[in-house]
């Protein structure tokens, strides 16, 4: 119970880390750092971050690393970091933010559409628990849509009291000099692959948990091989010194930010819930950061709420509480089943017991109801005695 608590609190955790690098990510792009150069740095830090925990705490006990291993940690490079993440920012450019949020939130869907078909997931649509999951992952899916697609009226709830001076005028600056123009099209393409592939990496990882139980190893080649390939896509996207300039604060702190906390953090704390519940487990907290955003957005960017945001994230909140109730069930039945057999085992157990200390309860009373037989049985015996003896003489 208590590590299923901790689980839950890192996830919910982690998705306030995300939300955070949404807003810290936004400042940095609007003050001139290109999304491309920001994803290299990303991945470079968080392979520095993470690198020191994989030596300490896992080079005693992690299995060899082989040639399958390290093709396996390729591919969850370039699904989860490269695929991923490029994808986004070149879909986001191509579109709205509004629109990427939305798309992006068909990352349950998605993670547990392939987990079944990967055979890592078990659907039971005839049972409560598998009925329970396909209604969680709609309702969460459904929320994220309606919170990102529908607004409806502003809700009265005052102004926030916390102001971000930095962020308001960075916002201002961004609306005034935005053109508001892309692809839209060719963005939301974009972006289902980057759910497509952050699904695959969902996937890929379950498979490394169970052949190479060592997170905080895998995350840093990992993120050493992202920082090579999205390095080198940066580098042929932006090659000139001043793109890749870090003199800007809001530049080196999302750098640092987005690489320490959201990738070295985020992909060890997201591979050891992958490995404890499975792909879905993990994928269907992503929703919340739209709330989370939302409130924060509030609260820091005087963003007005809106119906849509509200009723969204009741949705989001509704099929979070269903996933997990049925992931739990499904947890729990084969636990209450080992637990049944060796109840039954303990009783049968004690039964045999009773049935011994019956049978001897019954001697005793037969025992004592014929004291005649008793004596008989005495005198027959001594009687037996006296004639061995005189047999002797």
């Amino acid at each position: 119970m208590g590590r299923d608590l901790m689980l839950f609190l890192a996830n919910v955790v982690l998705q306030v880390c995300y939300a955070g690098m949404n807003i810290t990510s936004m400042l940095a792009m609007q003050s001139g750092m290109h999304p491309l150069v920001l994803v290299a740095y990303r991945q470079i830090f968080a392979t520095m971050a993470i690198a020191p925990f994989a030596y300490f705490l896992e080079w005693r006990t992690r299995p060899r690393i082989t040639m399958p291993i390290l093709f396996q940690i390729f591919l969850c490079s370039l699904t989860g970091a490269v695929g991923n993440q490029v994808l986004y920012f070149l879909g986001l450019k191509e579109s709205t933010p509004t629109i990427g949020c939305a798309l992006t939130n068909t990352l349950p869907a998605f993670t547990f559409i392939l987990a079944v078909l990967f055979r890592q997931e078990y659907v039971g649509i005839k049972t409560r628990p598998g009925q329970a999951k396909v209604l969680g992952t709609i309702l969460c899916v459904g929320g994220a849509l309606l919170l990102s697609f529908y607004h409806g009226n502003a809700i009265d709830i005052g102004e926030s009291s916390i102001h971000w001076t930095y962020g308001e005028n960075m916002e201002k600056k961004s609306s005034s000099t935005s053109t508001g123009q892309g692809n839209f099209i060719l963005g939301p393409f974009l972006l289902i692959c980057s759910s497509l592939s952050w699904a695959m990496w969902f996937i890929l990882q379950a498979r490394m948990g169970e052949r190479f139980p060592a997170p905080y190893t895998t995350t840093t080649l990992m993120c050493f091989m992202a920082s090579i390939e999205c390095g080198i896509i940066a580098l042929i996207s932006k090659h000139n010194a001043s793109a890749w300039s870090l003199s800007d604060p809001m530049r080196i702190i999302a750098a640092l930010y987005a690489g320490v906390v959201c990738s070295a953090l985020g992909f060890a704390l997201t591979s050891w819930a992958i490995q404890m519940k499975g792909p879905l487990y993990g994928s269907v907290f992503n929703p919340l950061s739209l709330v989370i955003v939302a409130i924060s957005s509030w609260a820091l960017l005087r963003e007005q709420l809106h119906v849509g945001t509200a009723l969204g994230s009741c949705f989001i909140v509704m099929g979070l509480y269903a996933v997990l109730w049925g992931k739990n069930k499904e947890i729990m039945r084969p636990m209450m089943s080992t637990t049944a057999i060796h109840e039954d085992q303990t009783a049968s157990r004690k039964q045999d017991d009773d049935d011994e200390k019956m049978v001897e309860i019954k001697d005793d009373l037969e025992v004592q109801l014929n004291p005649t037989s008793n004596r008989n049985h005495h005198v027959s015996t001594g009687d037996k005695e006296k004639h061995m003896n005189d047999t002797k003489l």
